[in-house]
Parts: C-alpha cells; structure tokens; sequence
C-alpha cells in the first residue's frame, strides 16, 4: 500500500494505492474515495506504453542482428563456404588436368611426330582465345563471383586443349596405322636365307668387274648360293616386272614397296610370282640363278629410293642383331671383284 498527498489552496487530498486501485481521503467526507480515471486517460496511458515497447523492440531488434547471427544467416554463410571450399577444390583440379593435357602436348610434338616424320599441331590452335571474361559478367553479382569467372575461363581453356588434343590423336592414329603399312612395306630383310653371312659376296661401291677387269661401281649387294635357292621379297609390295632384262640383269623381278622404294632381284634361274602379282615380305618370288652377265650363280640385289640407288645394307635391321649387322657391313666393304 502506497500513501501520497497534495496540497493546493482548497483542499488536501491523500491518495492510497491499493494494488493498481487508487484511494484519496476526502476531507469534506472525512473519507477514502477511489480515484476514477477516464477513458482517454487510461487510451493514452496505453498508447503510450505501447510506443515505448516498440521502440524498445526494435532497437533491441537492431542491436541483437548486428551483434548476433539469425540462424537462417549462420546456414547461409555455412553453404557459402563450402560452395567456395568447392570451387576453389575444382579450380585446383582444373589446373591439375591442364598440366596433364600440356605433357601429352609436349609428347605429341616432341615424340609422336617426329616418329612418324609429321608436322606437329601449330601452338596458336592449342592457344587460341574463345572470348573473355565478359561472357561471363552475369555471375559477378553472387558472392563466389570472381571465382566462379576464374573457373569457368579455366573450363574453356581446358575444353579447347582436349579438343585440339583429341584432333591430334585421331591424326596421329592414322599416321601409326600408314606407318604399318611403310613398316610392312620397307625393304627390311634379306633376300636370301643367310643368317650366318657366309653368302654375302661383294657390297655396295666400287669393285673390279670380272668381265672386264675394271673398276667400276657395284649397285648392290651380291649373294652367292647354289643355283634353285629360294629368293625371298624384301618388303610388301607390288611385282612391277617379271621378266628377261637385256641390260646384263638377266632374269629380273622388280617390286615396287611404294613410299619410293623400290627392290630388284637379277640372275635368277626362274620365276615364282607373275608380273603385277601383290608380295608379302617373306614370301618366295623366284630363284637362284647365273642368268644374263654373270660368272656364277648368285643373286644380284639393289634397293632403289626415289630413283637412287643406295646401299641395302643399311635396310637389314629386321634380320640381324647389332653384332651380325657390324660384321654385315664389314663384309660388305671388301672392295675385291664382284660376281657381275
């Protein structure tokens, strides 16, 4: 119970407060009355309480969100960092992919082409720009902006290398797939069985004739064995002559192993194949003989490449290892009378 007074030029009025009731002595009635409050006292009493807790909440409301998180705010940031947790773990496997693509770049110029003697892709189509930042301009409005344009620039230039890289392969399979068939078609072995070199008579160069006692340049490569030896085609290729040369060769075959090489085989004693008939390496095509200007069966062979006659010792590589092919060539320099 709460007690209060005034006093003014008529009269003292004590006031009691019981609970949220209020008393006042009246001093005409020597009694407590109950003070009566109106109806726009009590609204705007009420107005005004309930301005002040407004404002009181909104203040607390502003005071609270810049100190503390809501928790709609604190799983926005969390998918924030992990989006940017992610991109940055793409952006680095991009870079790590690049790396990869740039080495089977390296191999595919410095390795694969020249193997197969072609000219490697030009650098500026492995380089060349597809456009910049801009087309991606849109995504700068999010807050992962910057990288999401770093990552997508990253793609394109990662796209553009596969797909040059995958153009080059496609090519160079096609190379591998002609240099099989240059490989089949080389003049790689030699024409006649002669695995211990005891067959090869005279090489490539200036040897004495033994018809006319003069030196004069030997064309080939002379191979002596008894008359019916098996001669065997060098490489793969074509049977372009068959036939009785009268230029000295006697019974010639003459294969054509495309790619500008070129075999003939003279002094053979008969034919195994026809004119125009396709050879494999390997396979029979005539045999030993003492045909045309010759002192003895032999066989006489030479390896034409582009028209030029060069040396066939240099073309054994698949029918000797590195110790038989030294002794091949060593034979083959001896510079004493050839057998035509």
């Amino acid at each position: 119970m709460t007690y209060n007074y005034s006093i003014n030029s008529t009269k003292v009025r004590f006031y009691i407060a019981v609970k949220k009731e209020k008393f006042y002595y009246n001093l005409k009635t020597l009694q407590y009355e109950k003070v009566k409050v109106s109806w726009k006292n009590r609204i705007f009493r009420f107005l005004g309480f309930l301005s002040a807790a407004i404002v009181t909440a909104f203040l607390i409301i502003i005071i609270g969100g810049s100190v503390f998180s809501s928790p709609k705010e604190k799983m926005l940031m969390k998918e924030n960092k992990t989006q940017t947790e992610q991109l940055e773990y793409l952006s680095s496997s991009i870079d790590q992919l690049t790396k990869v693509i740039e080495n089977l770049q390296e191999r595919d110029r410095n390795i694969y082409r020249v193997i197969f003697e072609s000219e490697p892709v030009s650098s500026s189509l492995w380089n060349i720009e597809v456009g910049g930042s801009e087309r991606y301009q849109e995504l700068s409005k999010y807050n992962t902006g910057d990288l999401l344009i770093d990552v997508n620039l990253k793609l394109d230039a990662l796209k553009r290398k596969m797909f040059w890289q995958s153009e080059s392969y496609d090519e160079i399979a096609n190379l591998v797939h002609k240099k099989e068939e240059k490989l089949q078609a080389l003049p790689a072995i030699q024409p006649v069985s002669n695995h211990d070199l005891k067959r090869m008579a005279s090489g490539y160069g200036w040897r004495i004739d033994p018809v006319y006692g003069v030196s004069k340049f030997h064309a080939g490569m002379d191979f002596t064995a008894p008359k019916g030896t098996e001669i065997y085609a060098t490489g793969k290729g074509k049977a372009i002559k068959v036939n009785y040369s009268t230029g000295g060769y006697g019974k010639r075959i003459i294969i054509d192993h495309g790619y500008g090489y070129k075999t003939l085989y003279a002094h053979l004693s008969g034919f195994a194949v026809k004119q125009g008939e396709e050879v494999q390496r390997g396979q029979v095509i005539g045999y030993v003989g003492n045909t045309g200007k010759s002192v003895g069966p032999h066989l006489h062979y030479e390896v034409h490449k582009n028209g030029q006659k060069v040396n066939p010792v240099y073309f054994y590589y698949q029918d000797l290892d590195d110790d038989s092919f030294e002794e091949m060539i060593r034979l083959s320099e001896n510079t004493g009378s050839s057998l035509d």
